[in-house]
């Protein structure tokens, strides 16, 4: 112990530096203070020193080691499908769009004389293209407002020529247009729908639906800038090899439908291809046991099924398909989109019916309709009626034909089973039969496309009872709007029979809702073309405003939960893709000052107001 303390007395006094001495008194000074904090004092004093060590690692050290620093230019949406929207001047700023722009000559399709270039030609002509690139920013925006203003001056062969709006209705139609499309590509661009008020998106499939749904909108106003625009869209982001569930009915109608009609509009082969891709890829539908397609596939997987809710498919979402699927065979001539299509009528037409109606429901595995089902021209039935009258128009009115022959015997048994008149009022509406059989006065808000198709009917040699129908139905359809305080129509109304009710069209609190939905603005129209009578206009007119007093919002329009009461409408924040697919469209059509602007003998409308080409053969 002794020879230890006098180790310890020798060592001690040996150092006389006064560094080391302070750095021992300092380390048990440091000691000891942290032997003082309290338990909260040292978690937060580690919580301090554990955050000044990420802050340096975020901006010291990763930066350094960043790969966007690569001198290589990376398109950033390159990957993505859905694009965030790039004003015009912020597109014109990049060398890489701007190569993709000017080498596709703003997406106008190859010619043959184009394809029959020689190489040394093409490679001449690419190496012209590539120097555009070095441009400088200003010459990049002359060059491209040029090419743009040669396009406008030079259409497309077979483009079809539209004006603009002629009148002081149809430019407010167009402001409607172009506020919901200001606030569409603010928050939902290459989305589905826009949610305006919480300024946001809804997607259903991921398919733009509302872009795509609004091309030959865009086109037939004559609005060349947003057509671009989307079209530029579809060209580079609208890619269908992609993992995502979609519905074969609403699929057709919108996507391919509108891919069609901009195609035969524009004359642009860019979309006639899309439309062909996303075909192939609905095709497996049609293999099922019975004939009659799945209602759902994997367009990426390419694996198709029933409803996941129910062994059973709409009657409508399999019987209206068939005026896209034929004309995408006759424009791409290849017949087997006609075909499958095709089988699906035969299969209905050979089918045990009550008077022509249909049940709403059908069995893709047995191809027999669900016993004991509704029926009814609303939602599930209501375009299979519709479409087995544009299917005769649209193949040249063959004398016998066993769609028109299907067509007329359903009308008959609308007749005498279904149309109802109220005891007071006299209105005249379309119920239902439930369990296929018991009378209920419930019309739904789609069943107002009827008026329009029996008067397109009777313009193409149907009876004088289908001319009657349709006119008393357009009014009482008219009623539905005027008898709400918002001048606006639920999206289901129901009709005195017995005097259970004061009035004699009344709304139930769950059925007032206002999806901004077209089809008696669809009907109004066809009253307008057909007749040339300008009180269709004007009836137009009252329900346009009543959509800008109570639907229109900052951002947008927006589906409304209770048209029974302008001060508490409850807003949705929801405007469908049908907003501009198809309710604006018409409204545009029918403040038209020429109601030939479509002429209907050359064309045809499918279930969501794109144009399909009537042909002879």
């Amino acid at each position: 112990m002794d020879a230890k303390i006098e180790h310890v007395s020798v060592i001690l006094p040996v150092s006389n530096d006064p560094l080391i001495v302070g750095n021992v008194s300092s380390r048990k000074s440091l000691k000891r203070h942290w032997n003082q904090l309290s338990r909260f004092q040292k978690n937060l004093a580690c919580i301090l020193l554990a955050g000044m060590c990420i802050f340096y690692v975020i901006f010291f050290v990763l930066p350094f080691n960043d790969p966007s620093r690569s001198s290589e230019v990376i398109d950033p949406m390159e990957h993505i499908q859905i694009a965030p929207f790039k004003e015009r001047h912020e597109r014109l700023a990049s060398p890489v769009v701007k190569e993709i722009k000017l080498t596709d000559t703003l997406a106008n399709p190859p010619t043959e004389e184009t394809l029959a270039k020689p190489v040394a030609q093409q490679a001449e002509a690419n190496l012209m293209q590539l120097e555009v690139v070095h441009q400088e920013p200003k010459e990049i925006v002359d060059n491209e407002e040029n090419v743009l203003e040669e396009n406008r001056r030079a259409p497309l062969a077979g483009a079809k020529d539209f004006k603009g709006p002629t009148n002081d209705r149809q430019r407010a139609v167009v402001d409607a247009v172009l506020h919901s499309w200001k606030g569409y590509k603010e928050y939902a661009w290459g989305h589905d729908n826009l949610k305006p008020i919480s300024m946001g998106y809804s997607d259903w499939f991921g398919l733009g639906l509302t872009l795509v749904d609004s091309l030959d909108t865009l086109y037939i106003m004559d609005l060349q800038d947003e057509y671009d625009e989307a079209r530029a869209w579809v060209e580079k982001y609208l890619k269908f090899d992609i993992n995502r569930e979609v519905n074969l009915f609403e699929v057709t109608i919108r996507v391919v439908g509108g891919l069609l009609s901009a195609y035969h509009l524009s004359g642009d082969r860019m979309f006639l291809d899309k439309a062909i891709d996303l075909g192939n890829r609905l095709l497996p539908c049609f293999d099922s046991p019975s004939g009659i397609p799945f209602s759902d596939v994997n367009i990426g997987s390419l694996a198709a099924h029933a409803p996941k809710w129910s062994p059973d498919s709409s009657t409508s979402e399999v019987t209206t398909i068939q005026l896209e699927f034929r004309d995408l065979s006759r424009a791409s001539q290849n017949p087997v989109f006609e075909k499958v299509a095709s089988r699906v009528n035969l299969k209905i037409h050979e089918l045990d019916k009550n008077e022509g109606l249909v049940p709403i429901f059908i069995n893709a595995n047995t191809g027999q309709f669900r016993n004991f089902a509704t029926v009814s021209l609303g939602a599930r039935a209501d375009s299979y009626y519709e479409y087995l009258l544009k299917q005769w128009l649209q193949t040249g009115k063959k004398a016998d034909d066993y769609l028109i022959e299907d067509y007329q015997k359903s009308m008959r048994g609308v007749l005498n089973q279904l149309v109802r008149t109220t005891p007071n009022e006299k209105h005249v509406y379309i119920g239902e039969l439930l369990n296929g059989k018991d009378f209920k006065p419930k019309m739904d808000h789609l069943t107002c496309y009827l008026p329009g198709t029996l008067l397109l009917g009777y313009k193409n040699g149907m009876p004088k009872t289908h001319l009657r129908l349709a006119t008393d139905l357009l009014e009482t359809c008219y009623q539905t709007y005027m008898k709400q305080p918002t001048q606006l129509a639920p999206e289901i109304s129901y009709f005195n029979v017995n005097g259970e009710s004061e009035t004699d069209i009344y709304v139930k609190t769950n059925d007032a809702h206002n999806l901004l939905r077209p089809e008696f603005v669809e009907s109004l129209y066809y009253f307008y073309a057909i007749t040339g009578n300008r009180t269709y206009q004007d009836m137009g007119w009252t329900i346009f405003e009543a959509f800008n007093r109570y639907t229109k919002v900052k951002n947008g329009y927006t589906s409304i939960g209770n048209v029974k009461n302008p001060l508490n409408t409850r807003p949705r924040d929801m405007m469908e893709s049908f907003w501009l697919g198809e309710t604006l469209k018409y409204f545009y059509l029918l403040f038209s000052d020429d109601r030939n602007e479509i002429d209907l003998d050359k064309y045809v409308f499918n279930s969501e107001a794109h144009l399909l080409p009537i042909r002879d053969d």
